[in-house]
């Protein structure tokens, strides 16, 4: 299986950052292709009105235009008169996956602006037969949110992660593909306040990334490593 992560910038218009999205999907050959954290819009706290309605439009170009294999982005919608973060996976036309973020960072004054979600909405759950899981970006420093995905085959990490953080994303990524004995997909902002952390990580927790593209692929084995490595290493999974 090829996987394939993002590594974007967020510029002011919101039309060629989808037009970018969609261009680096076809562009590629992987099964799976993973977008930034609100990829299409930053978090434009004085946008917010217009980034939801921007991704209204957005998510019916991603259902038109997702063939074969799958998208995973993060949008900007409106709950009645709050805005969540939420995280889709769309395929072949359809909405395979519907998650809302859960921990906000608060040193990005995200709780002023956001309205967090349910923890219990991060499950594990099927596409082309692997159990898949979603964090999205400071979720991903939660280790009882692990603990919720145990057992998955693949989880997807959406971020904007700040430079001065990089470190972090790399270790906190790495120890999550080892601790849950999983492969690991990171996509991160290339924004110059960003850490461009983009990764695939295998069960064994070695990493395949490059800060210089946009677009980062790699061909995993999935099933076959993680059989491999829960056999070599029983954690009851």
């Amino acid at each position: 299986m090829w996987l394939s992560t993002l590594q974007t910038a967020v510029s002011p218009s919101f039309d060629a950052n989808l037009e970018k999205l969609l261009s680096l999907y076809h562009q590629s050959k992987a099964s799976l292709v993973l977008a930034p954290e609100v990829a299409i819009t930053g978090f434009c706290y004085n946008r917010f009105e217009e980034a939801a309605a921007f991704g209204k439009m957005a998510k019916e170009q991603f259902l038109r235009h997702i063939g074969s294999g799958a998208f995973g982005v993060t949008l900007i919608e409106k709950e009645e008169q709050h805005f969540v973060n939420t995280f889709y996976l769309f395929s072949q036309g359809k909405i395979i996956h519907r998650q809302r973020k859960h921990h906000l960072f608060l040193l990005g004054e995200e709780d002023r602006y956001f309205t967090p979600r349910e923890a219990r909405e991060i499950q594990p759950f099927l596409w082309n037969g692997l159990r898949v899981g979603v964090l999205i970006c400071f979720e991903l420093r939660f280790p009882k949110l692990w603990e919720q995905l145990r057992g998955c085959d693949l989880i997807l990490v959406p971020a904007q992660w700040g430079k001065p953080r990089k470190a972090h994303l790399h270790k906190l990524s790495e120890a999550l593909a080892i601790t849950n004995q999983t492969t690991v997909l990171v996509s991160d902002g290339a924004s110059p306040e960003m850490a461009r952390g983009s990764a695939v990580i295998t069960p064994w927790g070695d990493s395949f990334r490059d800060d210089r593209k946009q677009l980062i692929e790699c061909s995993v084995e999935l099933l076959r490593e993680q059989k491999r490595v829960r056999r070599a290493i029983p954690l009851g999974f």
